[in-house]
This record gives C-alpha cells, structure tokens and sequence, in this order.
C-alpha cells in the first residue's frame, strides 16, 4: 500500500481536483467517473452523494431507497402496509458506501418533493402519512450515520414531524456553514425551539438567508426577531447575509445586531431584498460604519429608497461597493433624479447587475423627460454591468446602454409588460428585436426575450446576432390570440434556420403559449434534432434565472 502510494505521488490530489470540476458543472460526466477505477470511485462517490435531492430525476428517485435500506428492520417493517417490502429495500450490508454519511446539503423542501414523486411511483394513491413517515426515516438514517450538514435551508411548514430529531441529535446541523431559512408559515410557535436550537449550537455559520414572506400572529413575530437577532449575535465568522423581509416583522433590531463585534471583521457582503428600509434609515449609517470588511451591497426591490436613504449611504467612509440595484421606475420615482444621480455618481462604476422595471409602460403619469434623465444617468455612470434585466423599450438610451456595457454584459433579460394585451406592446416587441441584434457582444452566457414576436422582426433579429454565441437561449412568446398565433408565427421554423447548424447556442428554451406543455422541451423528435447538433433543449422555467436565485447564486453561496 504504501509502495503505491509513493507510485501514485499527487496523483489522487490532482484526479480529486478534476472531479471536484465536474461536481460543479456536470453530474453526468461525474457518474463516467465512477467507472474508471477503485481510484477514480472513491474519489467521486462522496460528490455524488452530497446533495442527491437537487439534481432533477422526476423517473428516477432510487437513492431514497438506498437511504432507506439502512434502516433497522423494525423501522423498515412499518412500510409493509403500503406495499414498500424487503423486495424493494435491500439489507445495508449490500451496498458499497455508507451513502447517507456523505449528506452535506439538506433542503427539506426538496426532500419532501422528492419523496412525493417516489412514493407516486410506487403506489396508485397519493399519501400524505406515507410520504411524512419516508420523511421521518430519511432523517433517522442520517443521524444514525453520522451525517453532519455543511448547509441547511428550512422551509418553515406547519408540520414538524421531524423536527425532535434535529433537536434530539445536534450532531446533524451543530456545523453548518450555510443556513437558509424560509418563512411561509402560519403558525410560527412549533419554529422557536428550532431557532432557539440554532443559536444555542450552531456558532459557525458562514451565509444566513432570512426569507420571510408572511404575516405571523401578534404573539410571535416579536419572538422571531429576537432568536433571529440571537443568531446573528451567536456567530463568529458571518461573512454574508440576506434579509427577505416583507411581513410585519421589524428588521430593526437583527439588523442592528451587526454592530457586534463579531461580523465587524467578518461580514463582507449584505443582500436586501424587498426590504423596508423605513424602520432602519436612521441606523444605516451607525451599522455600516462598524463593518470593517464590508465590500458589497445588493438592492433588490427595496422599499423607502428616498433621499434620506441616499444620504446615509454615501456619507460611510468604508470602502464598500453598491453590487446590484434592481428596482421598479415606481420605486425610481419616489427616489428622485437628483438623489439617484448622487448614488450611481459614487457607486455606478461598481454596479453589476441592473435591472429596471416600469409597472405600467404605456401609462402617461411618468414625464418622459425624468425616463430620459435616468437613463442619461445610467449610461454615464454604469459601464461595467455584467446582468441586465429590463421591460424598457420606448427610449433608445435603454440600447445605448446595453452597448456601452458590451465587453462587460454576460446576463441579458428583455420582456414586455404583458398584463394588458395593447397594440402598443406589438411595436415595442418589433422595437426590441429590430434593435438588439446589432448590439448583442460575441458572447452572451444568457439570453431571454419575452416578447409578442412575428416573423419578419425574429428574422431580422437572428441576421443581426449572427455572430454571437448564446449558451442559454429563451424566448417566450406572447399569445394574444392562439389560433392567429399559429397561422402567423413559426419560431421554430427561424430558430432552424439561423441557430441550429451553426450551433449558436448550447441550452434551449422555446414557449409558445401559457400552457407548459406546448413548449419545445415536450415534442420529443424536435428536442431530438436539436441534440444532433449539440444543443440541449430544457424547459423554460428550468433554464430561467431569476433575479433572486442569480444574486444568491454568484454572492452568497461558497
């Protein structure tokens, strides 16, 4: 053994780096890996075992099974009444690994999915005691195995049925680095053990996500602040966080909470996302002021975004940047002209994700002159914007300003407001497509346009783009009338024509009426054709990036 170690020297290092590769971009060649040697499995099965409920496999959730199986037999004999038997769960001592050692990620909401499409393969009648006592099970096996999770998010249900366990066990979570919680609950009492729990054992936490999007009870939601200003208190390496707080719970206090001495020296990144910044405009500056290390900011539909705010933010002498600032022209107009031009003249040149929205576009109430001021703004001061994302069409400053940002705009969305079917979406449809091709850089990382399209405007925005290679490609058409959409557009027909033989694109999304299973990805000889020419066809809600997810995605997770 050793002899081979000394023949081997950095190899299994470097194959470990290879494979840790593949775990980050591509699950199937990861399961090739498996089949190279003793070596190469050793090295990947782990990987693989991570985090099993995130990659989709609606035919095929065997891996619960495979948990399952190390169950003790009399935990294993209470599923017999629905026909889940010996047959089906195979003794523990017939499998290679101890799989359930190697969970590093619970999401107990896509547990609870996974199991749900699981059990609905194996039985004729959907079954709520079923899938809640799989539920139970699961967690029993990874606390009898020793699991110990690197990220939690907990979606907050009105059952608990497995929450004793964490509680009883906090071997399980006592190292977490990421926690996500998520609150779409009614009844918030059963939670306060949990995140009394959380600042009581778990002292390492690197990212929190507070996601609350509900209203609780009079008696709770004070409760909730205080645990959650706790579990800020408790931690001593925070380098990142989310608040997601439109309910009435108060952001005061968990946002004053950083002060502490802790994440003073620790946080470096700090996400709002449909915050009130009412209850906290007059700390701002007293907070940022005590973060040392704090190096971005990210707005994203903010609310009370008023000069008041503007001020407080541009006095803080620290060296943060203003990362993203995603918003409405509603939100942009009770900002004001004058104090949006203060913010980006000092934050604009590290803006990196802009997104705006005009809540209703053919509405007068707006003058055009204040249109025509914001984008002049945007335009002189933000130069290096990697996502973009806008509803704006009727000032052709929205394309300068995808053009000035060409070497940098990687993330491009484009969509019409489409609550009111008007003859004037049709032409800032026609407006858009006639525009955008000429301007599109060489290389897009993602393109999705949501548009009323026609024909004559989809072909001449495929000419133009011509030279640029979109990885993920999504276009949404907007039906007014079905049947004319039918006899007068042939998406598809353009999209063979311009994209598929010179394989400009890589993942494909094409939905042509609000009915999900009209799109693309479901007429099987289609999506067939497209893979001769190495372009994977998926479907458009799973190759769409939301605002929310991207930020999370690129800021917060490690």
């Amino acid at each position: 053994m050793a002899c081979s170690k000394i023949f081997l020297g950095d190899l299994p290092e470097l194959i470990n780096k290879i494979i840790q590769y593949f775990h980050i971009n591509d699950y199937k060649t990861l399961h090739s890996c498996i089949l190279v040697n003793r070596l190469w499995c050793r090295v990947t099965i782990p990987l693989l075992w991570e985090d099993p409920f995130s990659i989709e496999s609606p035919k095929n959730y065997r891996f619960i099974e495979i948990y399952l199986c190390f169950l003790n037999e009399d935990s294993k004999a209470k599923f017999d009444e629905y026909g889940i038997n010996d047959n089906l769960l195979v003794p523990s001592n017939n499998t290679l690994f101890n799989y359930p050692s190697f969970i590093k990620y619970l999401d107990t909401d896509k547990i609870f999915y996974s199991i749900k499409y699981w059990v609905n393969t194996l039985v004729d009648k959907y079954n709520d005691k079923l899938i809640y006592i799989i539920y139970r099970s699961l967690f029993e096996v990874f606390i009898g195995n020793e699991g110990n999770i690197y990220s939690f998010k907990f979606k907050m249900s009105n059952n608990y049925d497995y929450m004793d366990l964490i509680l009883q066990n906090p071997n399980l979570i006592c190292n977490i680095r990421n926690l996500n919680l998520n609150g779409c609950a009614i009844q918030f009492q059963n939670i306060i053990p949990l995140l009394k729990f959380l600042y009581s054992n778990c002292n390492s936490i690197s990212s929190i996500i507070f996601d609350f999007n509900v209203y609780f009870s009079i008696n709770n939601y004070s409760l909730i602040e205080k645990c959650l200003t706790q579990i800020i208190i408790s931690q001593h390496n925070l380098k990142k966080i989310l608040f997601r707080i439109f309910s009435n719970l108060n952001l005061y206090n968990p946002f004053l909470s950083l002060k502490n001495s802790n994440c003073s020296n620790t946080l470096n990144t700090i996400i709002f996302y449909s915050t009130n910044f009412k209850t906290i405009i007059n700390i701002l500056y007293e907070v940022f002021d005590h973060l040392n290390v704090l190096e971005s900011i990210h707005l994203i539909y903010c609310n009370y975004l008023n000069s008041d705010f503007v001020q407080q933010i541009i006095k803080v002498t620290k060296p943060f940047k203003l990362r993203t600032l995603i918003m409405n022209f509603e939100i942009t107009h009770i900002l004001c002209i004058e104090s949006l031009l203060l913010l980006l003249q000092k934050f604009g040149n590290y803006l990196e994700n802009f997104g705006l929205e005009f809540v209703d576009i053919i509405d007068d109430y707006y003058e055009p002159r204040s249109k025509r001021q914001l984008f002049e703004i945007i335009m002189k001061n933000c130069k290096n914007i990697r996502y973009f994302d806008s509803n704006v069409f009727d000032d052709n400053n929205i394309y300068l300003i995808i053009k000035n940002n060409q070497h940098n705009i990687n993330y491009l969305t484009i969509e019409v407001n489409f609550y009111d079917y008007d003859t004037v979406y049709n032409e800032f449809s026609s407006t858009v497509l006639k525009n955008l091709g000429q301007i599109l850089p060489s290389k897009l990382e993602y393109l999705c346009l949501t548009l009323l399209f026609n024909n004559s405007d989809l072909e001449i925005f495929l000419k133009n783009s011509q030279n640029t290679f979109i990885k993920k490609l999504l276009i949404r058409n907007i039906v007014v009338n079905e049947d004319e959409n039918i006899n007068n557009i042939n998406i598809l027909f353009y999209i063979k024509k311009y994209i598929l033989k010179k394989e400009r694109v890589k993942y494909l999304a094409i939905l042509e009426s609000d009915n999900d299973e009209d799109e693309l990805f479901f007429f099987k000889e289609e999506v067939n054709e497209f893979k001769l020419y190495n372009i994977i066809v998926q479907k458009y809600d799973d190759l769409c990036i939301y605002h929310y997810s991207y930020i999370i995605n690129n800021y917060l997770q490690y």
